[in-house]
């Protein structure tokens, strides 16, 4: 029994991560935002619609270096999704906002998220959704477990 779980799990798993990059992908690269990538979309998602944040920030919150990150920013503010400011503070600190395209983009991308957690939660009760939360967190918690132990 043991086994077949396992194998199972696994499968669904590897389906299941395979099914959300491919979903969220053509859900979310619509013709208004073809000329980006659903790694630009994560990337706008992680510089959000509050206040500007700085490179570091971002980078820390995808778990990429800085230097990576520049590219892309590169190409995101060529495509005018971001702007790009120095600190008054620190003028060594690169801040990144959201221009109204960018902003438009994150909404877009949201959406898409809200509506899968919709479609996810829909019919749990308390005790099934507590049990779903207790499962991604061992997940979550797994994965952040492995990338920091390499």
């Amino acid at each position: 029994m043991e086994k077949r779980t396992n194998r199972l799990l696994n499968e669904l798993l590897v389906n299941l991560f395979n099914n959300v990059l491919d979903t969220e992908a053509k859900a979310v690269i619509t013709e208004e935002f073809k000329d980006i990538s659903n790694n630009d979309m994560h990337i706008i998602e992680a510089i959000g619609i509050e206040e500007p944040r700085s490179m570091s920030v971002i980078a820390k919150r995808l778990n990429v270096t800085v230097g990576t990150l520049t590219t892309n920013m590169n190409s995101l503010e060529d495509k005018g999704y971001i702007e790009r400011e120095r600190s008054t503070q620190d003028k060594r600190v690169v801040l990144v906002l959201l221009t109204e395209k960018g902003r438009k983009a994150f909404f877009h991308h949201r959406d898409f998220h809200k509506h899968m957690i919709k479609a996810i939660v829909n019919d749990l009760d308390e005790d099934e959704m507590k049990i779903l939360i207790r499962c991604l967190q061992a997940l979550d918690d797994f994965f952040e477990r492995e990338g920091t132990s390499r």
